[in-house]
């Protein structure tokens, strides 16, 4: 049998995956707050901001359940060395995209809010999804997951 050698990332290789970790306990965090929230922070919303948010289908919970879980354990993947973050990464940015396309395309949340207010923010997200991608394939490309 011919001998397997294991690669060892570089050290920001690591930083950054604990980086992504604590983007996605934060991702979570939000997460849980929006499927969780109660009728007393319904009722401290605006009239506009309590519409958009009892109009959302309900797949959109789903949806962005997969884009904050899958980033969490992405990055839980990447600091075990485990080549799958790829796919929970790419999950994680397919389940952003749909999730971010939807609220801009079927609701009138820019017009009402302003670009300036509510566009930069997702496309933070956005990169960065796409970064943790990046990442996951570099290491998988170069050997450092398994």
């Amino acid at each position: 049998m011919a001998p397997t050698f294991v690669r060892t990332p570089p050290p920001w290789f690591r930083i950054v995956a604990i980086l992504f970790l604590l983007w996605g306990v934060a991702g979570v965090y939000a997460f849980y707050s929006q499927v969780t929230i109660g009728p007393a922070a319904l009722a401290a919303m605006g009239e506009a901001d309590r519409r958009f948010y009892t109009a959302l289908p309900r797949w959109f919970a789903w949806v962005y359940g997969i884009a904050t879980w899958g980033g969490l354990l992405g990055s839980v993947a990447l600091l075990l060395g485990r080549r799958w973050a790829g796919g929970l990464f790419a999950a994680s940015l397919l389940a952003v995209a749909i999730q971010f396309g939807w609220v801009f395309a079927a609701t009138d949340l820019v017009a009402r809010k302003g670009a300036a207010a509510t566009v930069p923010f997702p496309l933070l997200i956005f990169a960065i999804a796409l970064w943790q991608l990046a990442v996951a394939r570099q290491g998988i490309a170069r050997g450092w997951l398994r």
